[in-house]
């Protein structure tokens, strides 16, 4: 399957499910990346605009990447009254935009796809002198009991969940991609959910077993068993440290 099309069926629940993206990482890229009302930034693969939409409050513009376009189409929905954002039919590594464009690129959720000396090309051909890019991802924790039943549900019955984590990127990949020092800053990000929440959060993964299958059966009862363990007040905590991998390229 096309990486670009692996969410296509997921969506809805991503729009519903996904996590957000902590304040304070904002005033991160606001007092450290010198991003303000001046600033023009490149969301390159913005998926259903969840960053998208915190970031454009705080810039001049925000110019949204996205090849998928049903995750395009849920991005224009929800940013559609947003008049300094514009969304582009592109891939990272092709993104269609003019050269020098742009002040700062952002990646939520989405690094671990690209081909990445091809973005670190497209990203120097997009930024103005000294821009930035700023990497990041909602790093799920292990520190419940429940988070780690959910993990090793994950290990068990998904089919290419090793294969497609995000935490296959070391620190030599970043070192390649960045030029010169970089810095990675975490901040503490959560969320509740009930149990259809729990359930809506895994089925907007991309590496979840299709519903309906034997694995997707058998996971969902492990899920349905260890909420029904560890539940406080019919809900659960979704524990994250929100990454950012920042520097110049």
């Amino acid at each position: 399957m096309d990486n670009t099309e692996r969410f296509s069926a997921r969506v809805e629940a991503y729009v519903k499910y996904r996590p957000g993206y902590p304040s304070a990482m904002l005033d991160f890229l606001a007092d450290e990346l010198a991003m303000g009302p001046e600033t023009l930034v490149a969301d390159i693969g913005a998926g259903t605009g969840i960053l998208t939409a915190l970031l454009a409050p705080m810039v001049r513009q925000v110019l949204a990447v996205e090849p998928n376009p049903d995750m395009r189409a849920a991005a224009q929905q929800l940013l559609a009254e947003a008049p300094n954002v514009v969304c582009h039919d592109g891939r990272a590594e092709a993104t269609g935009l003019p050269d020098g464009c742009v002040d700062l690129v952002t990646v939520a959720q989405a690094f671990h796809w690209f081909n990445r000396p091809a973005f670190k090309a497209e990203c120097r051909r997009l930024l103005k002198p000294g821009g930035r890019v700023a990497l990041i991802w909602n790093d799920r924790l292990t520190n419940t009991e429940f988070l780690k039943a959910y993990e090793d549900g994950l290990r068990t019955y998904s089919g290419d969940y090793e294969e497609v984590n995000h935490r296959n990127l070391g620190e030599d990949d970043f070192a390649a991609f960045f030029e010169g020092d970089y810095r990675l800053s975490r901040f503490d990000n959560c969320q509740h959910f009930d149990l259809d929440g729990v359930l809506g959060r895994l089925n907007s993964s991309s590496y979840a077993p299709a519903i309906g299958t034997s694995a997707y059966e058998q996971l969902t009862a492990l899920i349905r068993r260890e909420f029904a363990r560890w539940e406080q007040d019919g809900r659960i905590a979704f524990n994250y440290s929100t990454l950012v991998y920042s520097g110049r390229v």
